[in-house]
Formats: C-alpha cells, sequence, structure tokens
C-alpha cells in the first residue's frame, strides 16, 4: 500500500502512540499531536517523525494547528481524531464551553472542518476514536450538549463519546461523494493512563491490579485504530459504519441514537453554532 501522510490526534501516549509505532513500521508519513509538548517530542523523536502541540481546552490552539498542519502538507490521506479524555466537575474552558464536549467533540469537530480542503486531496479518511461508553454511559439531550441541566462526569464522557460516533455518520453524510471516508470505532477497554486526572469511578478500574486482566494493552487497541487508517474504505471497512475494535457493532453494543439521522443534523447544525459563536 502507497504511504499515506497522517495526522494522529492523542499520540503522546496509550492506543495513539501504540498507533504511531504501528503505522511508522507501515513506512506512513506521520504528523503527530498531543497535549504534553515532553511526551509527544518523545514519541515523535523516537520515530523520526513531525509532531504539534495542541490543547483542546482551547479552540485557537486547534485553530493554530489547523494552520501549522496545512503550512507543512496541503494533502492529509487520513485524520485520526483520537485524543479525548474522562474529565471530572463540571467546569469551563476559555472558550466558555463545557470541557468534556470540548475536548472529546468540538475540538475534533473544528479541526476535521479545517483539514477538510487538505483531506479533499488527499484519500479523504477520517477515523473517530469513539468508546463503549457511548452506549453505556450516554443520557444524550441535543438541548443540553453542555450538561448545564445535568452533569456528571461518566454521562458527560458518554455523551461525548456518542457525539464521536454522530459526527462520523454525519462526515459520510455530507462529505461521501465528495471522497471522505468516516468511520467511528471502539478500540476496547484499554489498559493505559486513561481516567488518572478525572472525578469518575472509572479512574480506579484503570488503577487496580486487576486492570492487566481486565483490559487489553495499549498495542492491543492500537493495532484497532491502526486497522481503519492502514486500512481500505469500502474494503477492509465500510464507511459510515460503528465499529467494536475490528467488527461492526451489533444491535447490543450500539446505543439506539446512534442510527437518528435527525440527531446526526442538529449535532452538526449545534456544533456549528457553537464554533461560530467561540470565535
Amino acid at each position: 500500500m502507497p504511504s499515506r501522510t497522517i495526522v494522529l490526534t492523542g499520540a503522546s501516549d496509550g492506543i495513539g502512540a501504540a498507533a504511531a509505532r504501528q503505522l511508522a513500521e507501515r513506512g506512513h508519513h506521520l504528523l503527530l499531536v498531543g497535549r504534553s509538548a515532553e511526551k509527544t517530542a518523545a514519541v515523535a523523536q523516537g520515530l523520526g517523525v513531525e509532531h504539534f502541540v495542541a490543547d483542546f481546552a482551547k479552540l485557537d490552539d486547534v485553530r493554530a494547528l489547523a494552520r501549522d498542519l496545512l503550512a507543512t502538507t496541503d494533502r492529509v490521506d487520513v485524520l485520526a481524531n483520537n485524543a479525548g479524555a474522562i474529565l471530572g466537575r463540571r467546569a469551563l474552558t476559555v472558550d466558555g464551553h463545557e470541557q468534556t464536549f470540548q475536548v472529546n467533540h468540538l475540538a475534533p469537530f473544528l479541526l476535521t472542518q479545517l483539514l477538510l480542503p487538505a483531506l479533499q486531496s488527499g484519500e479523504g479518511i477520517v477515523v473517530n476514536t469513539a468508546s463503549s461508553a457511548a452506549r453505556r454511559l450516554a443520557r444524550f439531550d441535543i438541548d443540553d450538549l453542555e450538561g448545564e441541566r445535568s452533569f456528571g462526569p461518566n454521562r458527560a464522557y458518554g455523551n461525548a463519546k456518542l457525539a464521536n460516533i454522530l459526527h462520523a455518520r454525519g462526515l459520510q453524510a455530507r462529505y461521501g461523494d465528495a471522497g471522505i471516508s468516516a468511520v467511528a470505532f471502539d478500540p476496547g477497554k484499554v489498559r493505559t493512563s486513561f481516567a488518572t486526572g478525572s472525578t469518575s469511578i472509572l479512574r480506579f478500574v484503570y488503577r487496580t491490579p486487576l486492570a492487566r486482566l481486565l483490559l487489553i494493552s495499549p498495542e492491543q487497541g492500537g493495532e484497532n485504530l491502526t486497522f481503519f487508517a492502514d486500512g481500505s474504505p469500502g474494503t477492509t471497512w465500510e464507511p459510515g459504519t460503528f465499529y467494536t475494535e475490528r467488527y461492526p457493532a451489533t444491535p447490543d453494543q450500539t446505543n439506539p441514537l446512534v442510527h437518528a439521522d435527525m440527531l446526526v443534523d442538529l449535532l452538526w447544525e449545534r456544533s456549528e453554532a457553537m464554533l461560530s459563536r467561540a470565535r
């Protein structure tokens, strides 16, 4: 397979770093993105690839990131929206948005929009890392996306992960005919530092000694991300579909709202409106 130019966010740790190593071994041109300057640089330098630093809690960082990426390349074959986090009590970012929603959905949505010209010049693959939390934890209210009326760290994370899936469906519906192929996947329950800085009870699952028995390794999770970034839409995987690891999610693995076309459109419109107000 020819080398692809791949933008990979959340590349400083966990499945992002593992996927970066795997994709580099396959000869792809990587542009790694992370929040930690030190950790992102360490991964990039170990692979001999370029890296960029951005804090998704700051939309100006996302805009600057897009400018820097477009100054580096005019062609992006794959955008892997892998950055994300489960956070703590409800707090607003400097942009005035609830932090879990912004970091996990709104910032990747913005980055994708800003990189669309370069994606349409390449193979045009967008891979969104979602989670089983979209089914287990989400209590999705399109009129309360930022948890003003009802909030909990787990619910906010589940809602944002459901938004990642709806975003992939929206991309496919709007830009599929222009050559974009979008997919969302749950990488599995991965043994990483995920939830360390959160007040969510989920942080204890990732810290317990049982984690080695209950969770898969970052390398296995990274292989699931690599499967989509390195694969062929329509052959390896089907665009517009939600996957659990490498297999189409079954009904019992999927939040029924994933298939709500009206919700896909409403989320897209609300996201655009939020970003318009945030400028």
